[in-house]
């Protein structure tokens, strides 16, 4: 889709990925092995060894015992020279830093190990490293389509590989979900739940109105599915660029709506665009290594019991700062 809305989207390059990579990432035998590197400037431990630990090891292998000769030797890291060479340039391209996205998801419950803990790669190894580390998108390359009632296939025949231009100074509050039903806008959402930020409800109005005009300008007549969610970030200058897409389904975060909620008629009949209007309409983090409908928050889980239990301690004290 990235083509179709290239004008009003983040700068993208896409590389098509080989099956022998997918099969590397999907891997799960013998050790952690990152890819070997064809440049002789990589900092990532993308080998078994180091070079200064060298002697020691030879040492230790000539007192190795005659049953550990015998053992399978260790596997030797793979090695994807075309790919990396392809991706580089690209990084390059893009300004030297960038953040990966297969088809459908990005590695974000393994931003943790990434550079400054985000998602941003400056070579090869570094998306490596988080696609490899990352448990969601094995949901993505194995079972992508099983939510889908109409599909007879759990992945998708090809894989691509997205690399974003890297902003570093984009802010979240900026960020908004779009949800879309049967063509129609019936909702949108802030995209970090997790904070309350004051500028949003100064600029509430006026941001779901360039949002709204953006998908009946930009979006709607361009995108295929009728049902569908998409990210856009409004800049400062109140100017719309779209992010991303994702599918109607309960793997996508539906943030401060519920999907019971966003398949209403109410909301076919009146959208909403919903913000967090005080601290005190903060959310627990959403940021989860599992699809959405693996969390059950249900009446009388443990979610709904803690949510409960957090606004019961709440509005106690709120009687209690009411009574000094």
């Amino acid at each position: 889709m990235y083509p179709i809305f290239k004008s009003t989207s983040i700068k993208t390059i896409i590389h098509k990925l080989p099956e022998s990579f997918i099969h590397y990432l999907l891997g799960d035998s013998g050790p952690f092995l990152l890819p070997l590197s064809i440049s002789n400037n990589d900092a990532l431990p993308n080998r078994i060894i180091k070079p200064e630990d060298e002697e020691d090891h030879i040492i230790s292998e000539q007192h190795t015992s005659d049953n550990e000769s015998n053992q399978t030797p260790p596997s030797s890291p793979p090695s994807f020279p075309e790919l990396e060479s392809q991706i580089n340039q690209s990084i390059k391209t893009l300004g030297g830093a960038i953040f990966p996205k297969l088809n459908w998801s990005s590695p974000k419950d393994s931003a943790w190990i990434g550079t400054n803990s985000s998602l941003k790669c400056t070579s090869f190894s570094e998306i490596a490293l988080l696609l490899k580390s990352s448990d969601s998108l094995v949901h993505a390359l194995c079972h992508a389509y099983d939510s889908c009632s109409d599909c007879n296939i759990h992945r998708p025949a090809r894989f691509f590989l997205a690399l974003r231009k890297w902003y570093p100074d984009l802010q979240p509050e900026r960020e908004f979900r779009v949800f879309i039903r049967n063509n129609v806008l019936v909702g949108i959402s802030q995209r970090e739940a997790t904070t309350f930020y004051p500028i949003l409800t100064e600029k509430k109005h006026d941001l779901e109105k360039v949002t709204d005009e953006f998908y009946t300008d930009k979006v709607s007549m361009g995108f295929e599915s009728e049902s569908y969610t998409f990210d856009v970030y409004v800049r400062k200058d109140m100017k719309v660029k779209l992010l991303d897409f994702n599918p109607w389904c309960e793997v996508t975060l539906p943030l401060l709506f519920t999907w019971a909620e966003l398949e209403s008629e109410q909301l076919m009949r009146e959208p909403e665009f919903r913000i967090v209007e005080s601290r005190r309409g903060v959310r627990p983090g959403l940021k989860t290594a599992v699809p959405y409908d693996y969390l059950d928050t249900s009446e009388g889980s443990g979610w709904d019991r803690l949510f409960r239990n957090a606004d019961e301690e709440l509005r106690r004290q709120t009687r209690s700062a009411g009574g000094c």
